[in-house]
């Protein structure tokens, strides 16, 4: 009996494959919801509690820092008339100083107030969507409604259209984890980076940090709003199996949502959550 070796890589490239997506599908999407939806929960932890402490943390150093701004301030101003440098004007300098020092110390209470504005923001049009579409607005949602979610081993084929069209699915949604993960450690790192960028505005030649830092910051957080309209349209497409348009459409939908971020970052400037070219445009968070 003559035995069909190519058959049987196929139903093992088949089986390897189902077991594989039904496992990820199962296990790790319902983190995407938690990832992507943030509100200020994210830093009001222990962690965070304790590193924006004004008795010894973060704005402490900052405060610091800020002090040692001021000195060579006055020294500079002391030496301006024998220099012939320009020197900021005291009360412009001292006003300036006062409010980045409202600002440092309360550094944590303003972001938890930039998150919530944009989660309350993101939550209006999320129930406008899910009024739009009849369905929540969220990948839970997504999860469960999607018909290329279940494997069946015996019927999956990915070498079939249908087959790719679940594969192109999973892999976009592990994308999605992955990139919105990235987002999310991301937002936490910037926010600790926040006292410092209020610091950079206590000089003309060290502005430009604040600037890049609050692009980055903006553009990561407003991503949500984004995906929120993308979601929207998702479930408002009536995908049929039957319908080779609507299938396509629904999976570019998905495909649109893993380049979310990359759009922003073009439209508003800021950090790109790409897994393949964020370590390379990390080096140009200042540029």
């Amino acid at each position: 009996m003559q035995i069909d070796y190519s058959q049987i890589i196929i139903e093992t490239i088949n089986t390897l494959f189902s077991n594989l997506f039904n496992s990820l599908d199962k296990n790790l999407y319902s983190l995407l919801d938690t990832v992507v939806f943030i509100d200020d929960s994210i830093i009001s932890d222990v962690f965070f509690n304790n590193i924006f402490n004004t008795k010894y943390g973060l704005p402490f150093i900052t405060n610091s820092m800020l002090l040692g701004i001021f000195i060579y301030y006055c020294f500079k101003l002391y030496l301006s008339p024998f220099s012939g440098n320009y020197v900021e004007k005291p009360y412009q300098f001292l006003t300036k100083i006062l409010i980045i020092t409202i600002c440092i110390n309360f550094s944590q209470f303003i972001c938890k107030e930039f998150l919530n504005i944009n989660y309350i923001f993101t939550d209006l049009l999320r129930s406008l969507g899910s009024e739009i579409s009849g369905s929540e607005v969220s990948f839970s949602t997504l999860i469960s409604k999607s018909i290329y979610i279940d494997f069946d081993t015996e019927i999956y084929n990915i070498f079939s259209f249908n087959g790719l069209l679940k594969s192109f699915f999973s892999i976009g949604l592990i994308n999605l984890l992955l990139s919105y993960s990235v987002r999310y450690i991301l937002i936490k790192v910037l926010i600790l980076l926040f006292p410092f960028a209020l610091l950079s505005l206590s000089t003309n030649s060290t502005s430009w940090l604040f600037k890049s830092w609050f692009r980055a910051f903006f553009s990561l957080i407003f991503a949500q709003i984004f995906i929120t309209l993308i979601l929207t349209l998702l479930f408002s497409l009536n995908v049929k199996s039957n319908d080779l348009f609507s299938q396509i459409s629904y999976i570019c939908t998905i495909f649109i949502l893993t380049k979310a971020n990359s759009y922003i970052k073009e439209l508003l400037g800021g950090m790109s959550t790409n897994i393949s070219t964020n370590f390379f445009n990390l080096k140009y968070l200042f540029n």
